[in-house]
């Protein structure tokens, strides 16, 4: 792993194993590339496929450190099964560090990776945050893991505040991480993921992937925590039509050929289509889908429909529901070229489960969201949207199992293709802040 010219900065990238994780720390890695940095990505062999692009593009600066996965111990919570796992690459990351003619400089790690920090420190170099959520959803991640044992007293229905965060957000503790609700004080992983939390407030630096006319007071009060200003708004990190990640393949191959839907919506009118897609970790269970389902029947619109893939490969879309609405609705069962669908101007609104990946590519697109939070960062992120910036309008928000009204339901989606709508005005002004904020970093 020699390298050409041994002046240019080494990064080592460091990202969660989890494709919501992944994808925005590659577009941030494609901009440090285009700086004419070295850099080395952590990954493992089942995402290779996503850094391949970049491979192809940059063979002389870009280098793949291939770890498996390792084993995880089995959990009552995945996530942190799988983070503690991913502390067993410690002493191999060592060896590989040492054995290195010009070894990294810095590392750049995923927030849940918290642990990378005295990684950073062994090795005598910097460790720099990557948050894929935004800075309010980090900000009351932060502030729980802080406060948890004074806070875990107390059942799900009571209110959490957070005063010291701008706008003073509260929640029904239920809608916050489930990992917060079910720490028990001395339990070996938890306290070790929530040392990991911890450390990242003592990291040199966090980067954001988000921009300032979307968050800049949360930015700013995480300048504040962090008692520095070495807190970046990077965001949105998109890629763009030129460069080696295509738009369509974002994330992967699509299920349908991306011209297939290009096509399809290309017969319809401007603003006519509402996109419904819950990511690539949440699935709707059948009463939901049942309701959804309905609600679209009840509806006038134009839509396009995800259906995540299930191992078990049965669909929960009712049976006949297809051949009820042919014409003006297209079915995708898993991936889809979702920042294509979006950018498409057929599209005039979003149901959406409020990842912040998807936040992003629509605000960027100038598409109003349907709020339909599930867990994690979402209920924080749908706050944001609907509450503060008002681009978006709640459809559903009781919780996981919540199954929405489809009478209701069916309203919301045909008002939100309405071009007079607030929310439709102020997400077309974000997205000319999105666009020039992406603009910044892109043509550096």
């Amino acid at each position: 792993m020699h390298h050409s010219n041994t002046s240019k900065a080494h990064l080592l990238i460091y990202p969660l194993s989890s494709s919501g994780h992944i994808i925005p720390l590659l577009d941030l890695t494609h901009l440090l590339l285009r700086r004419g940095l070295t850099i080395t990505v952590i990954i493992s062999s089942a995402n290779l496929h996503l850094l391949r692009p970049l491979l192809s593009s940059y063979p002389s600066s870009l280098h793949q450190l291939l770890f498996p996965d390792p084993a995880v111990t089995p959990s009552p919570y995945p996530i942190v099964g799988r983070v503690i796992a991913t502390q067993k690459l410690f002493d191999p990351i060592v060896r590989w560090f040492q054995s290195h003619p010009s070894p990294p400089v810095a590392i750049v790690s995923d927030f849940f990776l918290g642990w990378t920090t005295d990684l950073a420190s062994h090795l005598g170099i910097r460790r720099v945050v990557f948050s894929p959520s935004g800075a309010l959803g980090s900000s009351i991640f932060q502030t729980l893991w802080r406060d948890l044992p004074e806070i875990n007293a107390g059942d799900d229905s009571c209110s959490l505040s957070f005063p010291e965060i701008p706008n003073s957000p509260e929640f029904p503790r239920w809608q916050l991480s489930q990992f917060t609700r079910l720490y028990k004080k001395g339990e070996p992983d938890l306290e070790s993921f929530r040392n990991g939390m911890l450390a990242n407030m003592t990291s040199w630096g966090i980067v954001y992937n988000t921009f300032q006319e979307l968050e800049g007071v949360y930015i700013d009060h995480m300048k504040k925590q962090m008692g520095h200003d070495r807190i970046w708004a990077v965001g949105p990190l998109l890629p763009d039509d030129h460069g080696p990640i295509v738009p369509t393949e974002r994330g992967g191959a699509s299920v349908v050929p991306p011209d297939d839907l290009l096509v399809w919506l290309n017969k319809k009118p401007d603003n006519s289509t509402v996109y419904i897609c819950f990511g690539s970790r949440f699935t709707l269970s059948e009463n939901q889908m049942s309701a959804l389902a309905c609600a679209l029947e009840l509806s006038n619109v134009n839509f396009i429909l995800c259906e995540k893939a299930d191992d078990s490969s049965s669909s929960l879309i009712p049976s006949g529901f297809e051949s009820r609405v042919a014409g003006r609705g297209f079915i995708v069962k898993g991936w889809a070229p979702q920042l294509a669908i979006l950018r498409h101007k057929a599209v005039g609104s979003f149901v959406t489960h409020c990842g912040w990946n998807s936040i992003l590519e629509a605000v960027a697109a100038g598409v109003m969201m349907l709020t339909w939070p599930m867990g994690a960062d979402q209920y924080a992120n749908a706050k944001l949207l609907v509450d503060q910036l008002g681009i978006g309008k709640r459809v559903c928000e009781g919780g996981p199992e919540s199954v929405p009204d489809s009478v209701e339901l069916a309203r919301l989606l045909d008002e939100s293709l309405s071009g007079d709508r607030p929310e439709r005005v102020k997400v077309n002004e974000l997205s000319q802040a999105a666009i020039k904020a992406n603009g910044a970093y892109e043509n550096v």
